[in-house]
């Protein structure tokens, strides 16, 4: 069974690596000053993919950091709409959620 504190580490290593890679992603977009027309218009696209990867991954560190703020206030682990404990194997494949199955559904 995987402990609260380890919870923590591992949703804080998620959030590291989710910043680390939304800072590439941002520099990525910010170097593109291509002159040439179709290569602009190339840019502009793969610029669209990065801004979807940008915007997900800003969901999810939102999702993490409200997931953060339940264990510092002691409500993590159980559902916040229907107070249920959410179970060990859901908390496994999603650290961040704040429902239960039930709930989720």
């Amino acid at each position: 069974m995987t402990t609260v504190a380890q919870r923590k580490q591992q949703l804080l290593d998620r959030l590291s690596a989710l910043q680390n890679r939304l800072t590439a992603v941002e520099a990525e977009i910010a170097t593109h000053d291509e002159k040439d027309w179709e290569e602009q218009a190339t840019e502009r696209e793969g610029d669209e993919v990065l801004e979807s990867i940008g915007l997900s991954g800003q969901a999810e560190i939102r999702q993490i950091e409200a997931a953060l703020h339940r264990i510092e206030t002691d409500d993590y682990g159980f559902c916040a709409k229907c107070g249920a404990e959410i179970g060990q194997e859901r908390l496994d494949v999603l650290p961040q959620t704040p429902f239960c199955r039930s709930c989720a559904n």
